[in-house]
Formats: structure tokens, C-alpha cells, sequence
């Protein structure tokens, strides 16, 4: 995976604002490229709901011999009762959820590792992989 702690401190401005990055002037940062990994990340988002933060995304880009796209791992934090609840229901529905990201198909939605901390408060890191494919 490609790691790039400015591309994911970028992205995760852009969350914190609460504002899409192209109406905040963060789209100009990102490279064209990227534009994916923002329409990715919003549903991602939307679907874990308002108690995740988004701690880090790195991307690859995938293909097989019919098939290009992107595979996207993506760490997520839950923190506290009601956040450890939203954990929990987001580890439930990601596998299964039909997510609508425009010109692309997520083929397959995995967690790939879970981590629950009690002290010195209820914690949940959830760390996912999504396979994008181009739907041109």
C-alpha cells in the first residue's frame, strides 16, 4: 500500500471540516487522482456514521486481466459507548452494504483487523479494505 502521512493528514482535514474538498478548497490540494479516494472515503464515512474518525487511508491501484481499479485500506477509531455501538453496527454492515460511488463498483468490502481497548475508555480500531473497480 502506498502510504503518504500528508495525502491522509489532507483527507482527514477535509473530514473535520465537514465540508466536501472540492467546495473547500482542499480539492485543489489533492491531485486529480485522488478524486476517488474522496468519493470512497465520504461513503465509507456516511456509512460509519458520526461517532468514527478516520485515522489513516492508503491506496494501490489493482488489476487483473478484464478488471482495473483501486484497492483502499482504510483505518477507522470508535471511541466511547455510544461510538463502540456505532463500531459494532458498522462491522455488521460493511461486508454486505451496496455502496453508490459515482463511476465505481466496490467488488468486495472487508475488516481486516479489530481491536477493542476498555481503558482508559471504550475503544474500537477498525482497519478495512475495499476493491474498487473503474466503471467507466
Amino acid at each position: 500500500m502506498r502510504y503518504d502521512p500528508q495525502f491522509d493528514r489532507t483527507l482527514i482535514a477535509a473530514f473535520q471540516q465537514n465540508a466536501p474538498a472540492e467546495s473547500s478548497g482542499i480539492g485543489a490540494l489533492l491531485p486529480r487522482a485522488s478524486q476517488p479516494s474522496m468519493r470512497v472515503l465520504r461513503a465509507v464515512m456516511r456509512l460509519a456514521g458520526q461517532h468514527a474518525e478516520l485515522l489513516r487511508h492508503a491506496e494501490r491501484p489493482w488489476a487483473s486481466i478484464t478488471f482495473s481499479g483501486t484497492r483502499h485500506a482504510i483505518t477507522l477509531a470508535f471511541e466511547g459507548v455510544e461510538g463502540c455501538a456505532a463500531g459494532e453496527a458498522f462491522l455488521a454492515a460493511l461486508p454486505d452494504h451496496e455502496f453508490t460511488i459515482s463511476r465505481q463498483l466496490v467488488a468486495d468490502a472487508s475488516v481486516t483487523s479489530v481491536v477493542h481497548d476498555m481503558l482508559p475508555v471504550p475503544r474500537i480500531v477498525v482497519e478495512a479494505e475495499l476493491l474498487l473497480l473503474d466503471d467507466c
